[in-house]
């Protein structure tokens, strides 16, 4: 039975590899859903009847007057055509398709392992297969914000959205790290540290998702000033305390922007505490956060500056994804040392 259970969690962390890949490979197509405006095409939620693409021009003339039915057509894209609107579907069909298929990739497995391992041990499999179906109703309940009476969807909702599909895939790699059984040395730093570092970058993917979803990456397009000056020459400081602060695209902007200098000064700090204690084990990671902190800032000046060009802003996302994977086995680390 042990031989049995150690064959077992092998083939479950293959299992985890392969799901961490789809969440991470989902995310970024919705980012691309998002910055090419195709997240409304699809005005229905279509759970089953959904699972296959137009086939016939009936089929898609039925979409397309759906979507003429929104304010997205009637206010922005009413000039557009069938074969313009067939590329933005089709950005919206990818997404919601590779979410049915990490329900059904996860779920079909994790049954299998819980009939043989029972529920004690694969109970956090099953806490990330709730919130793999919570997360599409929470896609829904995102798109459904822009069907009436706004040409976007909620930018709170599609945050919301977002910050689910980075716990999940955070959970994912927890649970692989697990399942493979690495070990550490004795040696480590206060696991608050750690803990609060990825708290700042969950908050920052927060309000990304906020920049991305008001546009507010295509104002202000300088660096490192915001205009004429710091702080946008718009508006006023006192605004920041506002509770309509997160409504207001210049006052998202400057946030995100100042956020990520924080969480660089933060990591800095870290790295120094590390190597001044010469924690070798944490050298790898803490090496590897840097340079995707680095890059990750750089690649945000270039999406400023470049208008929030989609290439610029994919590349942004993707980075995210990998800097809050190193965070991730970081803090696995350092709360595994003892």
């Amino acid at each position: 039975m042990y031989i049995e259970n150690i064959v077992l969690k092998k083939y479950i962390t293959y299992w985890l590899a392969i799901m961490f890949w789809f969440v991470a490979i989902i995310i970024i197509v919705g980012g691309l859903t998002r910055l090419t405006d195709s997240g409304l095409s699809i005005t229905q939620w279509e759970l089953f009847s959904g699972i296959l693409p137009p086939l016939n021009d009936d089929q898609w003339i039925r979409y397309f007057e759906l979507y003429k039915e929104i304010p997205e057509y009637k206010l922005q894209n009413y000039l557009m055509s069938l074969e313009e609107f067939k590329v933005i579907f089709w950005w919206e069909f990818i997404h919601r398709f590779l979410g049915r298929l990490i329900g059904i990739f996860f779920l079909i497995p994790l049954i299998f392992f819980y009939l043989k391992l029972g529920f004690k041990q694969t109970k956090n499999l099953f806490i990330i297969f709730i919130l793999i179906c919570l997360q599409g109703f929470v896609g829904w309940y995102m798109v459904s914000s822009g069907l009436i009476d706004r040409v976007d969807v909620s930018h709170y909702r599609l945050s919301i959205h977002l910050v689910i599909a980075f716990i999940i895939l955070s959970l994912i790699l927890w649970n692989y790290l697990i399942y493979k059984g690495i070990t550490f040395s004795k040696h480590k730093i206060k696991n608050i540290i750690p803990i609060l570092f990825l708290f700042l970058l969950f908050i920052q993917i927060i309000i990304g998702a906020f920049v991305s979803g008001m546009d507010a990456g295509k104002i202000y397009n300088s660096w490192p000033l915001m205009g004429s000056s710091y702080f946008p020459d718009d508006n006023s400081i006192a605004n920041l305390l506002n509770l309509s602060v997160f409504n207001d695209p210049a006052l998202v902007q400057f946030i995100h922007r100042n956020i990520a200098y924080f969480i660089l000064i933060f990591y800095l700090l870290i790295l120094i505490n590390i190597y001044k204690n010469k924690l070798s084990t944490f050298f790898k990671v803490i090496n590897l956060m840097g340079l995707l902190i680095f890059l990750q800032i750089f690649l945000g000046i270039l999406t400023l500056l470049s208008g929030a060009q989609i290439f610029y802003a994919s590349m942004h996302q993707i980075i995210s994804i990998f800097l809050v994977s190193s965070s991730i086995y970081f803090l696995y680390l350092n709360s595994n040392s003892n």
